[in-house]
């Protein structure tokens, strides 16, 4: 299925999204992890979200793309709730729920969700400490003292995040001493190692080489067996090479100031191949960027 918006000046009362179809050689519809329905997201005065609907199905890659400026990232904030820390902002309206569960709910655990919602950022943040304790640390914050559970669980993590065999014989060294592409997956590791749901990926190889972005892509395509991924990409090569689905968003400035919505959404080999509104086929020909 794919799913076409209209532009925020247009914008007529929308049904909710449908079930996700199967890819041709499934059976049953797709178990939808993530959905998003008819959020709007505001700082302020400034709504910078319109209308937005879009499923995330489970065990699977949804990548974000777009032109600069349309909102991809505050909505993959939105998913963990990160953009509570910015004062004055929020969704003004719709919902998001992760399985099932309503994440703005009152009474709810933000802590536990950020813990089932891990995060990786543009450029590897990695702690001023030993390659183990950047893994380490946020098992201790969860409350595991248990040495050998550390243990276990750093090799677990290092281990999904294809870096093990790299960093094994030198775990107690500075996590500034990996190189960029190394210091990226450790982060991943890190994010792993609190055994969250979902991945939220901001840009994840924009500062790395071709080398390391391969690195990268394909432990996103390994990572997916366990875990729903969401990722925000400017790279429209990578995001026919590691995503599932795709969704399409575009910004209005009409009304002098910068509104996201979303195009269109659907599977990522229909979305590049066979669009159905117009400006999906302009961008992803690469007739704007």
């Amino acid at each position: 299925m794919v799913t076409v918006m209209e532009p925020p000046q247009t914008v007529r009362p929308q049904t909710p999204p449908e079930p996700l179809e199967p890819a041709a050689n499934q059976t049953e519809k797709l178990e939808v992890m993530i959905d998003v329905r008819e959020v709007d997201f505001t700082y302020g005065d400034n709504k910078v979200l319109h209308n937005i609907s879009v499923q995330m199905p489970a065990r699977a890659v949804t990548a974000f793309i777009g032109p600069s400026g349309c909102g991809k990232t505050t909505l993959l904030r939105c998913i963990n709730r990160m953009n509570d820390l910015v004062d004055g902002s929020g969704i003004s309206k719709g919902a998001i729920h992760i399985d099932g569960v309503d994440i703005n709910s009152p009474g709810l655990d933000v802590v536990d969700l950020r813990r089932r919602v891990g995060m990786v950022f543009q450029k590897s943040n990695p702690f001023p400490k030993s390659i183990y304790e950047n893994i380490a640390y946020g098992l201790r914050v969860a409350g595991i003292k248990k040495r050998s559970r550390i243990d276990e669980a750093v090799e677990k993590s290092l281990r999904s995040a294809a870096l093990w065999d790299e960093v094994k014989d030198r775990l107690d060294s500075n996590a500034y001493g990996l190189s960029g592409g190394q210091q990226q997956r450790l982060c991943i590791a890190r994010a792993l190692a609190v055994e969250p749901e979902v991945v939220l990926m901001d840009e994840p190889c924009s500062a790395l080489d071709p080398i390391a972005t391969r690195r990268i892509e394909e432990l996103m395509v390994q990572l997916k067996a366990n875990y729903t991924i969401a990722i925000v990409t400017h790279n429209m090569q990578q995001a026919q090479r590691v995503a599932d689905i795709t969704a399409f968003f575009s910004v209005d400035i009409s009304k002098g100031s910068r509104t996201g919505y979303l195009v269109e959404s659907g599977p990522t080999k229909q979305i590049f191949e066979n669009p159905q509104a117009q400006l999906t086929k302009e961008y992803v020909s690469g007739q704007f960027s």
